[in-house]
């Protein structure tokens, strides 16, 4: 995407004639200032100009490919035995299946990729506010 240079008019100096002393001194400091921001000064660097929405080339983020999570939760559950060979049930563990854990990995890894995706576009702006 091509970025556009942009465009500031002249601003014209400030009068001496005519107005008090904190005027001319406010509006001179003012003048500098915008001069500064739009590069009209001619001061080495970019560092101190404003940055127009025209010279950002991010593109949006595209959309979340995540839009809900698909694993279930179902779980198979297995009984604890006492340690005896003719031990007694002592309760149950639930152990997801398979499918579920697979779409486990699966929404894990849509969400990292959205958020990669993200911090790319976000470095890529960073690094255009910074130039």
């Amino acid at each position: 995407m091509a970025t556009r240079q942009a465009r500031f008019t002249a601003i014209p100096a400030v009068p001496q004639a005519g107005v008090n002393q904190w005027e001319y001194s406010t509006i001179s400091a003012l003048k500098e200032n915008v001069e500064l921001l739009i590069g009209a000064r001619g001061e080495v660097g970019a560092s101190n100009r404003a940055l127009t929405k025209g010279q950002l080339s991010v593109v949006e983020t595209p959309q979340q490919s995540m839009r809900q999570v698909t694993a279930e939760g179902l779980a198979f559950n297995i009984p604890l035995y006492s340690g005896s060979i003719n031990g007694q049930i002592t309760g149950y563990v639930a152990v997801p299946s398979i499918d579920d854990y697979v779409k486990l990995l699966s929404n894990v890894q849509q969400l990292a990729n959205d958020v990669a995706a993200v911090r790319n576009t976000l470095n890529v702006l960073i690094q255009q506010l910074k130039a």
